[in-house]
């Protein structure tokens, strides 16, 4: 299998982007919590829900028209963009409990990293992991699945 330099290029840009989409969603979704639970007072499940689902509107929008630059059926591809993240969401959970759960990592010592110290450090360790393991997922749904060229075979 031959690698195409010009599509490698492509790929690494659009995870790039990808990327700092990624971030502006956290912005977002903390922002929203923060303003509604805190400033307003509501209650976090409401103030949660109402930030995240802001941050996966965002996303949707900046990956369709920048990242993935489609102008296919906007319904069809909502939808298949939040059963993407559900499903990466499942995924990313079922990461965590293997590693939590499974191998135990939960149990992990705090000083499992010499030069940083952490209070529930295997949570923390493995909630990266778990992150690293979801965006990839999903940006791979993505990019085959919800926002797939017009030139890509579907199977």
């Amino acid at each position: 299998m031959k690698i195409d330099k010009a599509e490698a290029r492509q790929t690494g840009i659009q995870l790039l982007k990808y990327g700092v989409i990624g971030v502006l969603n956290t912005l977002i979704t903390l922002v929203v919590f923060y303003l509604l639970n805190t400033r307003l007072e509501w209650s976090y499940g409401i103030s949660n829900v109402i930030g995240y689902v802001l941050g996966v509107i965002n996303s949707f929008l900046w990956n369709r028209n920048w990242v993935f630059k489609t102008k296919k059926d906007f319904k069809r591809e909502f939808v298949l963009f939040v059963c993407g993240f559900l499903l990466c969401l499942a995924l990313q959970l079922l990461v965590s409990w293997i590693l939590l759960e499974g191998l135990g990592w939960k149990n992990l010592p705090n000083d499992i990293i010499p030069f940083f110290p952490m209070e529930k450090a295997g949570q923390n360790i493995v909630m990266i992991l778990a992150m690293v393991v979801y965006t990839l997922a999903n940006y791979a749904y993505n990019r085959f699945v919800t926002f797939r060229p017009d030139d890509q075979p579907t199977k």
